[in-house]
């Protein structure tokens, strides 16, 4: 695809639970603004916070979209979370099968 804007994205996001990665997965799709979460339990996480060493178990969600609703993805992201801070990456995708970038586009496409 040549228009930077219609290529597929992953935007990557941690939750302190399945229960809450779900329940925004489910609202980004139902507003789609993607074609497919995916959510990985069982993640343990050590990071700095507030200058001290922490640790939590999270879900991993990675949210397969087109590159011009990465942003609407991280406000809805941002707005449904519980965390201050919450992981919220885009990455963009260097190689896809045509038929899998045709259907993900597809899918997220005004309606």
């Amino acid at each position: 695809m040549d228009n930077k804007n219609e290529r597929a994205v992953f935007v990557y996001t941690t939750h302190p639970s399945v229960v809450e990665a779900e329940r925004i997965g489910r609202e980004l799709l139902e507003r789609r603004l993607c074609a497919c979460v995916n959510i990985l339990p069982g993640m343990v996480s050590l990071y700095w916070w507030q200058g001290a060493i922490e640790r939590g178990e999270e879900a991993v969600m990675i949210v397969k979209t087109r590159a011009a609703l990465a942003e609407p993805v991280r406000a809805a992201v941002r707005q449904l979370h519980s965390y201050t801070t919450p992981a919220i990456l885009v990455l963009p995708i260097e190689s896809i099968d045509p038929d899998y970038e045709n259907w993900l586009l597809g899918e997220t496409e005004r309606r």
